[in-house]
């Protein structure tokens, strides 16, 4: 259950809620986040909601018999819409695309890959400073001295940057820099850091783990949201199963259900999703026909060169072709 509070309740108005829920039994935890101040009531026995509806401080009250509560359609039926500022909105009717490369490299890469951006009207980029790798013998990223460098060379030009954040000790750290922080799905279930990112007023972009489902996912981001954030976006990037043809299996169903069983937008990440470069596209297009509200995708000037995930890593040429398909496509 939910219990959306109102601006003016009083600390004493919010404890005698709490003794009245406190009679059905359950926990109710307090949750205040940029867009309200909520209770959370878990567990215990149903009653007339019109009991709590009627206090003094109660704005609204939702059942929600999903195990995630926040992040669940039960309670908030219009979609949440994330805003970067500028004019950059995700989950409104505009299907944003986000790209870039797997891993910044160097500030040639970085202007070339801005330069990009700009003549295709795409508005935010994607790139990794610091990069989880399988081996720790691969490159691994530029780091602080990276982000900034990436960061003044793309906000001078109105381009928004989503990283991936891997700790929560650096959180604060890159936190001038960036616009959206990235959960990695080697993270998605980091709960120290899903707890920390509740804490900050950026949007994160949250991927599913590779072996993770969908209730995961949702529960992951429940972390988040009950410590403040709301600017959550979920993002379907391939789970690991059995076949060994491609990458991932991109798991598409996910696009529709999370849209039916959560308020948040979906991002859909073909790139990692398929790890072949020539199905990408593919996979790009069948992820806005399924639904989803972005499309993550990495480019590279040159792709056989990147330092990181070249065989799933799209050229300008033809990441400026699936984009204009996208467009197409969405609208």
């Amino acid at each position: 259950m939910i219990i959306t509070l109102e601006k003016s309740a009083t600390e004493k108005q919010v404890q005698d809620i709490k003794d009245a829920l406190s009679t059905y039994g359950g926990t109710v935890t307090k949750v205040n986040t940029q867009g309200g101040f909520y209770l959370v009531a878990v567990g215990g026995k149903e009653f007339d909601i019109r009991v709590i509806g009627g206090l003094d401080g109660v704005k609204d009250v939702h059942y929600v018999r999903d195990p995630y509560q926040l992040v669940s359609r039960q309670w908030k039926v219009k979609p949440t819409a994330i805003d970067l500022g500028d004019g950059v909105l995700i989950g409104a009717d505009e299907h944003q695309v986000m790209a870039g490369p797997c891993s910044i490299e160097g500030e040639a890469q970085v202007r070339a890959s801005v330069a990009h951006l700009v003549s295709v009207g795409a508005r935010i980029m994607r790139g990794g400073v610091f990069k989880p790798r399988s081996s720790p013998y691969s490159f691994r990223g530029l780091g602080l001295e990276g982000l900034k460098m990436w960061s003044d060379i793309a906000h001078e030009n109105g381009i928004k940057i989503v990283t991936e954040v891997l700790d929560a000790s650096q959180i604060e750290m890159i936190y001038p820099y960036v616009d959206m922080y990235q959960v990695g799905a080697r993270n998605s279930q980091n709960f120290t850091l899903l707890d920390a990112l509740g804490r900050v007023d950026k949007p994160v972009l949250l991927k599913r783990g590779m072996s993770g489902t969908l209730e995961e996912l949702l529960q992951s981001a429940e972390y988040i949201f009950s410590n403040g954030n709301e600017k959550i976006l979920l993002c379907e990037r391939g789970i690991r199963t059995f076949e060994k043809a491609y990458r991932n299996v991109l798991d598409l169903n996910a696009v529709p259900y999370l849209k039916d069983k959560s308020h948040l937008p979906v991002v859909v990440d073909p790139s990692h999703g398929v790890g072949v470069r020539k199905y990408v596209a593919q996979m790009a297009l069948a992820g806005v026909v399924a639904g989803a509200d972005a499309t993550l995708l990495e480019v590279h000037e040159k792709p056989e060169q990147a330092k990181s995930d070249a065989a799933q890593t799209l050229s300008f040429d033809e990441a400026t072709r699936v984009i204009k398909q996208i467009r197409e496509l969405k609208f």
